[in-house]
Parts: structure tokens; sequence; C-alpha cells
């Protein structure tokens, strides 16, 4: 098994989302997970993030280990949409890109197996934009 790569989060993004646990039905698939990466999580004040992070609401172009790309929203559950690319960070996938930088890859278990991603562009982050408390 991998080491994961470190990842960052902002104090309002860990906020919002152990709020969002608390309500997460138990055994949610993704929620221990979700859970874990947010203990392990470099905290910093949303002004401290680097741009090169994503972010919650962040919009990232990721490269899938099939080589296929795709650009993704990472959002909460409630304004999750994948035909518009807007994916939960209760997903598989969503959960493993909270906090990743650019250039990082991440090894992560789905229901069909594992996938392993890496991000490629962060497209659009909140924090950059200087959203820092949206």
């Amino acid at each position: 098994m991998s080491i994961p790569p470190s990842i960052i989060v902002s104090t309002l993004d860990y906020e919002r989302l152990a709020a969002v646990l608390e309500t997460c039905e138990y055994g949610h698939p993704v929620a221990s997970r979700l859970e874990a990466e947010l203990e392990r999580a470099d905290v910093v004040e949303p002004s401290a993030i680097p741009s090169d992070v994503i972010t919650m609401n962040s919009t990232a172009r990721v490269k899938l280990e099939s080589g296929e790309e795709k650009q993704l929203t990472l959002v909460y559950p409630k304004d999750a949409d994948g035909t518009l690319g807007r994916i939960s960070v209760l997903a598989p996938i969503g959960a493993a890109l909270l906090g990743l930088s650019v250039g990082q890859t991440m090894h992560w278990p789905t229901p069909s197996g594992s996938v392993a991603l890496t991000v490629l562009e962060i497209v659009e982050q909140p924090e950059s934009a200087g959203a820092l408390h949206r």
C-alpha cells in the first residue's frame, strides 16, 4: 500500500465537513475515509491555503490512471450533479480530491476497485478568488 500524499484543508472546510459527517448514516461507505482524511490533514486558515490545493468548491483538471482527463468541481453532497462534473465530497473520488495539490497522485478505493488520480491543474479555487468565507 502506498503512503498517501500530504493534504491541506482550510479551517472553514474542516468545520463544515465535520458537520456533514455528523449527519451521515452509520456505515456510509465513504464517510469514515473522509473522516480519516480530515484527521491527517494540515488544517490552516483560508487565507493560508496555497493556490494549487483543491478546496471545497474548487474546480480541478485531473487525470485518472486510465489516462482519461476530467474537469471536476468538488462540492458538498447537496450540490452534487455528475452531469455537470460537480462531484460530492462523499463520493469516493470526491473524498480523494480534498486537499490534494497540483502534481499529487492519490490511490483510493472505489466500489469497482481502486483508482489512482493525479491533479493536473486547479482551474478555479474560491480562496484564490478572495472568497475566503464562501
